[in-house]
This record gives C-alpha cells, sequence and structure tokens, in this order.
C-alpha cells in the first residue's frame, strides 16, 4: 500500500482541488504525502443540497478506485457527501471534513457555531450535527450574504464577510469555537485563526489529523494484540 492521503474534492473546480491540497499537505506535516482527485460531474462550487447530494456518487466512485493505492481517504466538501457509503465500501479510514471539524470543535463539550457563504447548505450543516450526536452543541449557522462563488472569487471580501459571521457566532450565540464551513474557505479559515482568541477551526487539518490518528491507531493494534498474546 503506498503511504499517501487521498483527498477528494467533490466540486470540479481545480483551483480549489490545489488549494486544499495545499493546505492538507501542510497540515500532515510531512507524515505522508497528500494527492489530490476532482470531481468531474459536480459543479465548481457546491452551494446547493441538490449538488451535495448529486456529488455523493461520485465521491464514492473516485474513493473505491483509488483505495488500493491510499492508506485513507479525506472527503472534502463541508456536508461530507458519500461519507458513510464510502465507509462501507473501502478498507481503509475514511473521514469528512464536516465530520472532523465538528467533533473537534465540540471537545470537552464546547459549544460551537458555524460560519459559511452556503444558505442552502444550512439544513444540511445542521442534520450533520445531529447524525454526529452534537446537535446540542450547535450554537448556530451563520451564513454571508450574496452569490457564494462570486465571494469566493475575492479574498479579502470573502475574509471580511466570514469575520462578521465569526464575531455573530461568538457574541450573539455564545459559541466557544467557531467553524468555518467549506472546504473552499480553507485560506480564509486560515487569516481568521490569527483574529481571534476564541478558536477558529479550519476544516481540512482536522480531517488530515483525524485520519492520521486513525491510521496511527490500525498500525498500534496488531502490536498491542500480540503484545498481550
Amino acid at each position: 500500500m503506498s503511504r499517501h492521503i487521498l483527498l477528494i474534492n467533490p466540486n470540479s473546480s481545480q483551483a480549489t482541488s490545489a488549494m486544499m491540497q495545499a493546505i492538507a499537505q501542510r497540515a500532515a506535516d510531512g507524515a505522508m504525502a497528500v494527492t489530490v482527485v476532482t470531481a468531474r460531474r459536480s459543479p465548481a462550487m457546491i452551494v446547493t443540497e441538490d449538488d451535495l447530494l448529486a456529488s455523493a456518487a461520485e465521491v464514492v466512485e473516485i474513493g473505491r478506485r483509488h483505495a488500493a493505492d491510499c492508506a485513507g481517504i479525506v472527503v472534502s466538501a463541508f456536508g461530507d457527501p458519500g461519507l458513510d457509503e464510502l465507509r462501507r465500501r473501502v478498507e481503509i479510514p475514511v473521514t469528512g471534513i464536516c465530520e472532523a471539524s465538528m467533533r473537534a470543535a465540540a471537545q470537552g463539550g464546547r459549544p460551537f457555531g458555524v460560519a459559511t457563504t452556503t444558505p442552502l447548505l444550512a439544513g444540511v450543516i445542521a442534520a450533520r450535527a445531529a447524525a454526529l450526536g452534537l446537535a446540542e452543541r450547535l450554537t448556530g449557522i451563520r451564513c454571508t450574504a450574496g452569490d457564494p462563488l462570486a465571494l469566493s472569487g475575492d479574498k479579502a471580501a470573502l475574509t471580511l464577510a466570514l469575520g462578521e459571521m465569526v464575531e455573530a457566532c461568538i457574541a450573539a450565540d455564545g459559541a466557544e469555537a467557531v467553524i468555518i464551513g467549506g472546504g473552499p474557505l480553507g485560506e480564509a479559515a486560515g487569516a481568521l485563526q490569527a483574529r481571534y482568541t476564541t478558536p477558529i477551526i479550519s476544516p481540512i487539518p482536522c480531517a488530515i489529523a483525524s485520519l492520521l490518528e486513525q491510521m496511527n491507531a490500525r498500525q498500534a493494534a496488531p502490536a498491542a494484540a500480540a503484545a498481550g498474546g
């Protein structure tokens, strides 16, 4: 098995793939290489529930096609399309950026919010928190105004708008951590982390950390069993 992590981009933007791969590779910190595969049948940015649901089948196809050649897989869309099905169909660790970031944000029982650009996905995000048993920890989902795709093309405006949503999550909703909810928002998440004392959670590094932890646990299990036996 090749020791690399596969990051699946469920949208069709090659630029987004390159950005997310760079963030993931930094998060892996030399532990292993990160490769990326980009979906072809999805729009350049997933902004509706229909887009997200439609992307799930291709995520599973990509994951199954590459599973024999990698050590673990990250589904890098906030909503984790195809994650549960892919996890059932492959024998290597699989995680999603929504799942990993929500679990990180809620550590120690901490209440957390989500700041994002896609209001039409708010229901999916809330449902994901419920599926993870974290609905009571989610303080709210704050969404920027305007067209998400246009906003994502202006880094300064994107960071400013998300910062306003972060402040609302903290001041109005009582969040003690805020997730920047979206793979394409990865650079903005990094920029915002230095601006607040409240933890700002970047989903892609959370997914990499979770995946590496799962891999290490799998490697340690045979040694522990042998020592116990």
